[in-house]
């Protein structure tokens, strides 16, 4: 039987936000819709998107270096030292992208520390919608041998 650990999420959610080029325009139109939520939490994006959503809705982001360059590296990371709560990544499945491997990493290490991962707007608005959004919540991370 797997040992867990439990990580208990605050009522402040720490949310990276990734959009690749074709879609960092729904992710902009999502983000606007729910601007006042997201200034209650702490929000992480890698550099276009952080920028957009800087500029475009006046949120307060800490930007990481574009995904191609380092960025979904440095918001794995993140995750791996419990950094992240919510991964929404409107990745674009339909375009190959040099980082292909960088992207596969990202999503692999956000399922290894059970991370809540938002890959399209339907996935976003029941999130932002559910009671566990606004309140805490034990995260169950299984123990993995190392």
């Amino acid at each position: 039987m797997a040992e867990f650990d439990v990580i208990e999420m605050g009522e402040m959610k720490r949310i990276a936000l990734i959009a690749h080029d074709n879609r960092k325009q729904d992710l902009l139109d999502w983000a606007s819709y729910n601007v006042e939520t997201l200034k209650e939490h702490q929000l992480y994006a890698t550099w276009g998107t952080g920028t957009l959503l800087e500029d475009e809705l006046g949120l307060k982001v800490t930007k990481f270096k574009p995904g191609p360059l380092g960025g979904d590296q440095e918001v794995g990371s993140l995750i791996a030292n419990n950094g992240v709560d919510i991964l929404v990544f409107f990745w674009d499945p339909l375009e190959p992208m040099p980082h292909d491997p960088d992207v596969k990493a990202l999503l692999r290490i956000a399922t290894v520390w059970n991370v809540v991962v938002v890959s399209d707007k339907a996935t976003a608005d029941f999130v932002v919608s559910s009671p566990f959004f606004q309140k805490k919540y034990p995260r169950l991370i299984r123990q993995y041998e190392y």
